[in-house]
């Protein structure tokens, strides 16, 4: 009987059955890792496409390992073929592109048939991501960082009348001038609890000579 972790593939069982079995635990245990990602994320907006990346990241890594088996040249030739694909999706997260490394890895590893080691790794890492995300070593969700390009200083006074309604702090980070002769402002905000940062850049971008309004998150510890 097709044991739960074989560690080597159950030559008794045809081929495609083997290729199935590895990559259905591909797909769940990188679903649970995507799952452990989108729980614990603390960002502004959830990046749906991340998502679907590290599910099908595992998927493709697992029938790539597969493919090569113990061929050397398939090796080779596989590493060929993505030397030639330029990947120029930036990660700015650290902590992202672990999540991501992490779901390659356990598609690895049921990609060389080590079941046992990437089920073990896979609740491992989701259980210590968890830790982390309740111990007081995470980012304070309330630090952001706004910038917007302004045509004057009416507009920019005009900006931070409406930013300072709905933050408790607000502090200039830098002021500087594009190559189009525009002022582009960043200020470091601390947002009042309820408020959606969404909200807000959507409201700074309706106040007229006020332009390319961006949020993002201001990663620093609780402590």
């Amino acid at each position: 009987m097709l044991e739960l972790f074989p560690d080597q593939p159950v030559y008794e069982y045809p081929q495609l059955i083997n290729s199935l079995y590895s990559f259905l635990w591909a797909f769940v245990l990188s679903s649970i890792i995507a799952i452990t990602h989108k729980l614990t994320f603390n960002g502004i907006q959830y990046p749906k496409n991340f998502f679907q990346s590290l599910i099908l990241g595992s998927i493709v890594t697992a029938m790539v390992m597969m493919a090569i088996g113990d061929s050397l040249a398939r090796g080779l030739g596989v590493f060929g073929a993505m030397a030639i694909i330029r990947f120029r999706t930036r990660i700015d997260d650290p902590r992202d592109v672990l999540f991501l490394f992490a779901a390659l890895s356990t598609g690895l590893a049921v990609g060389v048939f080590g079941f046992t080691v990437s089920f073990a790794g896979t609740l491992l890492f989701c259980f210590v991501a968890f830790v982390l995300h309740a111990s007081p070593f995470k980012i304070n969700e309330t630090a952001y960082l706004i910038s917007f390009n302004a045509s004057n200083t009416i507009a920019n006074d005009h900006a931070k009348q409406t930013i300072l309604k709905h933050t408790s702090s607000l502090q200039l980070q830098s002021a500087a001038t594009t190559k189009e002769n525009v002022l582009r402002f960043q200020y470091k905000i601390q947002l009042t609890k309820g408020v959606n940062p969404i909200t807000l850049v959507q409201e700074i971008e309706l106040i007229e000579g006020v332009s390319q309004a961006k949020i993002m998150l201001q990663e620093i510890n609780n402590a």
